[in-house]
Formats: structure tokens, C-alpha cells, sequence
């Protein structure tokens, strides 16, 4: 009795055993399957795939952004996002193609002409403006990267020069450093060297020369690079970044200050292009009308008050907010 369901076991394991490379294989398909309409659902990959290869042409105007990219820490290959800046040009442009004719027509009762004129103006402007806008996101993204890194230097290099006149290794600070905490752009830059070091199986000196070459922050250039020639040296790697300690803290001192005056000519240009300016603008397009406006073109007062509540301010205030984001802080 025991040989038999010894026996009946036995099959049932070679039968699991038979089975067992189909059922891995549904899974591992359904795996790729569910990764690919993942992948579908981001607009690079869903550009990529519309417009990549009518777009090899276009690559050489947009070499700047390359660098750009590679440099903002944005994972997003070059072809992909030249696609997205294409195919969302082409669809804002097709907007306002159909917008802006009504809108002149219908609503504003414009001539033919007039409407054309401002049809083409309008479209020439939104192409212009998406493309321009594709093009500056990844310069804005780098930008806040290098302040990020360049805020935290005093306190990793602080940190850096605790560890490493404790006698931990240059391998085992920057896994430290990684582990704390991910929202840090510091912390990023040592987990990018810990996967160079453990995935990628390259020496920690290498590791670090390789993120001194992409990382936007020439502080953080030079971090590194005197880090390695400390290393080749033999010198002491604690007092080195005692040092730098010292050095970027008397630097944010200076930047501090700096930004405090900043901050302060930035709220006199708001109050007086965006709060007093729009005021007297308005004062005098209602005087235009009261002495005999109204005659249609683009000195309309009605036109001029419509560009300037739904067009000058908002564009104004987006403008403004962006330098005071710059020039901000994150922490």
C-alpha cells in the first residue's frame, strides 16, 4: 500500500514536472505582455512608435538636447523625446488651427482677413512656443539637479569625512550615502555609482569618474575628481573632505545673501509689471474706447483688453513663477 501511493506521488511530481516549463512560460509571457502595454502607455514610447523613423532627419537640429537629457537625469532616449516634441506640436498646432478661426469669426466678428492673419500668427506662435518649451524642459530639469546636488554638498561632504575617519572604504560611503534618503539627488548619484560598481562590475574610481562626466554640477565635478586623485595619491580622504565641508559651507553662506537680494528686486519687477502695469493698461484702453475706439484690427480695445487678461497675465505670471523656481532653494 505504501509503494503504491509512493508510486502515485512520484507521477504526480513528474506530471507538475512536465507541466511546469508551459506554466512558466504563460507567466513569463504574460510578464513581457504586461510590460509592453506599460510601456505603450508613456507618450515618448507612444511618439517613438508613430513618428520614430520620419524623424531621423530632424535629430541632427536638436543635438543640443542630447546632452541635455543625458545630463537632467530624465530616462528618456533622445529619439523618443524628439518624437513627443514633434507629434505634440503637431497636435497643439491642429488646436489652434480650428480654435482660432472660430474664435476670430464667430466671437469676435473679425474680417476674413484679419482672421487669417491671425490664424497664421497663432499657429506660427504655438509650434514655436511647444518647440521652444521641449526644448528648455530638459535644461530647467538639469538646472534643478545641479542646485540639488550643489545644496547638499556641505552636508555629504560632512558626512563623507565622518565615515571615512571612521576607515570605511570609498565602496561602502557612497552605499551609505545611497541609503539615505531616495528623494535626494545626492543619494541618486551614489546609487548610480553603487549599480556602476555591483551590476555593472567596474572599480569604485571608475564609477566615479564616469558620474563626474554626466553629472551637471561642476561642484560636484570637482568633488569627485579630487576625490579619485586623493585616492591615487595615498592622501588623507578625511581631511580632504573636512575641507571641502568647510569650503561649500562658506559658499552657500555668500549664495544665501545673494538670493535674499534677488528675491527682492523680483518682488518689485512683479509688483510693477503684473499688479500696477496691468492697472494702467487697463486705464488706458478704456480711454482709447471712450475716444473713439473700436474699429476693428489689433488696436480693437476689446481685443487688446482680451490679449491682455487671458494672454499677457497668465503668460506673465507663468514667466515669473518659473525665474522665482529657479533661482529658489528646494530645501
Amino acid at each position: 500500500m505504501s509503494q503504491q501511493t509512493a508510486k502515485a506521488k512520484l507521477r504526480k511530481i513528474l506530471e507538475r514536472l512536465k507541466t511546469a516549463p508551459h506554466s512558466l512560460k504563460s507567466l513569463t509571457d504574460r510578464f513581457e505582455s504586461k510590460k509592453a502595454n506599460e510601456d505603450s502607455t508613456k507618450p515618448q514610447i507612444f511618439a517613438y512608435r508613430l513618428l520614430g523613423e520620419k524623424t531621423v532627419r530632424l535629430l541632427p537640429l536638436f543635438k543640443d538636447m542630447d546632452i541635455n537629457l543625458q545630463k537632467s537625469g530624465m530616462k528618456t532616449s533622445f529619439k523618443g523625446y524628439v518624437s513627443l516634441t514633434i507629434l505634440a506640436t503637431i497636435i497643439a498646432a491642429s488646436s489652434v488651427l480650428v480654435i482660432v478661426p472660430i474664435t476670430a469669426l464667430f466671437l469676435l466678428h473679425l474680417p476674413l482677413f484679419l482672421s487669417l492673419l491671425y490664424t497664421v500668427g497663432a499657429l506660427l506662435f504655438t509650434a514655436a512656443f511647444s518647440i521652444i518649451g521641449f526644448y528648455i524642459y530638459p535644461i530647467i530639469k538639469k538646472d534643478n539637479l545641479k542646485r540639488n546636488l550643489e545644496e547638499s554638498l556641505p552636508f555629504t561632504t560632512g558626512y563623507l569625512s565622518i565615515l571615512a575617519g571612521a576607515g570605511v572604504p570609498p565602496s561602502q560611503m557612497f552605499r551609505s550615502l545611497a541609503k539615505i534618503d531616495t528623494k535626494l539627488a545626492i543619494s541618486q548619484e551614489a546609487k548610480n555609482i553603487v549599480r556602476d560598481v555591483e551590476l555593472f562590475g567596474v572599480d569604485i574610481i571608475t564609477a566615479m569618474d564616469m558620474a563626474s562626466k554626466r553629472t551637471p554640477s561642476e561642484k560636484f565635478r570637482d568633488l569627485l575628481e579630487g576625490f579619485i586623485a586623493t585616492m591615487h595619491s595615498g592622501g588623507d580622504l578625511r581631511k580632504y573632505l573636512s575641507e571641502r565641508s568647510r569650503q561649500y559651507m562658506r559658499l552657500k553662506k555668500i549664495a544665501l545673501k545673494r538670493l535674499a537680494d534677488s528675491l527682492g528686486v523680483l518682488a518689485e519687477f512683479y509688483v510693477v509689471m503684473l499688479v500696477a502695469g496691468p492697472l494702467i493698461l487697463v486705464v488706458m484702453i478704456a480711454v482709447m474706447a471712450m475716444l473713439g475706439g473700436g474699429t476693428p484690427g489689433l488696436m480693437n480695445p476689446r481685443l487688446l483688453l482680451y490679449l491682455l487678461t487671458y494672454l499677457g497675465l497668465p503668460t506673465g505670471s507663468a514667466i515669473f513663477l518659473i525665474v522665482l523656481d529657479t533661482i529658489s532653494p528646494k530645501r
